[in-house]
């Protein structure tokens, strides 16, 4: 087979970016993403840290410039450093880039930045101590402050915080949360709640509170600009005027984004996942175990995957999770 140097899939997308779960595991429990008592995978079923690089190599190689390591908690796998370390060398790779709890950051901020990690995403849901324990069910709001605060000290290119907002639980804390990211200088984005995995712990369709709610309760207080800016990301950007904080809006339930999708997913086990919301997927796992060492048909298996990468998800806020897998084994 001639390997093609590009991912194109059948509807002419081509994939530049991909995310890459590197584990199941966290350290916080929080209400949208697991359920409170959790079974993580055997460790044997997860991708090794040098079973990941590969899986990155060879998709920069196949022309991917960005890479992000999410979780479950990216941070808390043991010895993760020499995982960037190894991505932040990979010739043809523009952005390596990290989404995080923020939990670890006091005395991770550094290393990753030292190995290449260009820029930071930041889950940051309220600004509340009690109701950021709840929603968490184990977190502690300074911690992640306190994380936050050694990443812009750090000097990343970029830090952006993610906030998925819930209706009554913290809608009305949007406004508090732009002027949180305006004063400390980052950016942050809105994301509507995904339906993924079977939850408990609230109704999604009463819970469903779209971006365009959210940017009329913002538009109360600040003056949102339309903005042409990417991070090559699912994100709606608007500039606050008269700040160098952009707000960005992550809707795929009332703006759906599919049409210009550039992006894969590899879980925590070595799936690659299509789609986001559809469980079109193809085993990495087997392949490079079963050719340990040869990238060769490890990208031969990812080019040929993108015959069955679909149109779009099929997410609607009105039904119940259709995708069975838990946020944290999919990569958030």
């Amino acid at each position: 087979m001639n390997i093609p140097s590009q991912l194109i899939d059948k509807f002419n997308r081509q994939i530049t970016y991909v995310r890459m779960s590197v584990t199941d595991r966290c350290d916080f429990r929080c209400v949208y993403c697991m359920g409170e008592k959790m079974t993580f995978l055997p460790r044997a079923q997860l991708l090794t840290l040098e079973e990941l690089e590969l899986v990155g190599c060879a998709f920069v190689e196949l022309g991917v410039t960005k890479i992000r390591l999410t979780g479950g908690e990216p941070l808390v796998r043991k010895n993760v450093l020499q995982l960037f370390q190894g991505l932040g060398q990979l010739v043809g790779l523009k952005e390596l880039v990290l989404t995080t709890n923020g939990s670890q950051l006091v005395k991770m901020a550094k290393p990753l930045f030292d190995a290449g990690v260009k820029r930071i995403n930041i889950s940051l849901d309220t600004l509340k101590p009690a109701r950021f324990q709840k929603m968490t069910r184990v977190g502690q709001l300074e911690n992640v402050l306190l994380g936050i605060d050694a990443a812009i000290k750090t000097g990343f290119e970029r830090i952006k915080l993610n906030a998925v907002i819930l209706k009554n639980r913290n809608h009305d804390e949007v406004t508090d949360l732009v002027q949180f990211a305006i004063d400390q200088g980052i950016d942050i984005s809105f994301i509507e709640e995904m339906p993924l995995g079977g939850i408990d712990e609230h109704d999604r369709a009463e819970a469903f509170y779209s971006s365009d709610q959210i940017r009329h309760d913002l538009e109360r207080s600040f003056t949102l600009i339309p903005s042409t800016e990417t991070t090559t990301g699912p994100s709606k950007y608007y500039r606050v005027a008269h700040t160098d904080t952009r707000v960005g809006f992550i809707s795929p339930h009332s703006h759906n984004f599919c049409e210009t999708c550039n992006r894969v997913r590899v879980t925590t086990e070595g799936r690659l996942l299509l789609c986001l919301g559809q469980e079109h997927s193809v085993d990495l796992r087997r392949v490079i175990r079963a050719h340990p060492g040869d990238i060769a048909p490890l990208k031969q298996t990812i080019v040929k995957a993108m015959a069955i990468k679909p149109k779009g998800h099929d997410f609607q806020s009105d039904r119940e999770s259709q995708i069975l897998r838990y946020m944290n084994v999919t990569g958030g």
